[in-house]
């Protein structure tokens, strides 16, 4: 219980809810009710088999790279911190809105929701962890975290008249600043291997 917890509040917060509520919301624009709901699907779809795929191949990247952990620690937390960043000063990268383009893929899922501190992250946890039973309880939190975040799109509407803009701003700078704290604990983590310090 306590791996498949600690996973899925990693994951869920590094998919930022309420900065994907904000992309979702100013991408769909006019949308009605029933178009919004189908790039919904098809957003958490595409977030779902990217995390999956990074989760469970990235053991085969790393080997066909020749790239080591604690190596990748060092770089996916340094990205997940300078995303944190952009999120707690409200400077992350916005797209805005086109009517004439399919953004539930691209760039909504990719590389807005699940950008390259967020690979980076999900492929260290696909590395950290050996054991099967745990590799699958982690895949269980992840699917769950996914899950969460596809309500939040499907519920983006409501949740964006109750919040209002202020109000999703501010949650999105709260989550930035958890990130930040994850991105720290897993660069320490990385350096901490790679100079052979012993855990405190």
């Amino acid at each position: 219980m306590g791996l498949f917890l600690d996973i899925f509040t990693k994951v869920f917060f590094i998919l930022s809810p309420f900065f994907s509520i904000s992309m979702f919301l100013l991408l769909s624009g006019d949308m009605d009710r029933r178009t919004r709901n189908y790039c919904a699907l098809r957003t958490s779809v595409a977030i779902l088999v990217i995390c999956f795929a990074v989760y469970f191949f990235g053991n085969l990247i790393f080997k066909v790279l020749g790239i080591t952990v604690p190596a990748f620690q060092v770089g996916a937390g340094t990205l997940l911190f300078l995303t944190a960043i952009g999120m707690v000063s409200g400077k992350r990268s916005e797209v805005g809105p086109d009517k004439d383009s399919d953004f539930a893929v691209v760039p909504l899922a990719i590389p807005m929701i699940v950008g390259p501190g967020t690979i980076g992250t999900i492929l260290v946890l696909g590395m950290e962890i050996g054991e099967m039973d745990e590799k699958l309880i982690a895949a269980a939190a992840i699917l769950l975290a996914v899950l969460m975040i596809s309500l939040f799109l499907f519920l983006a509407v409501p949740i964006g008249r109750l919040l209002g803009q202020k109000g999703l701003h501010m949650m999105m700078k709260l989550t930035g600043l958890i990130l930040t704290a994850i991105a720290a604990q897993i660069i320490f983590t990385g350096v901490r291997t790679l100079l052979n310090i012993p855990p405190p």
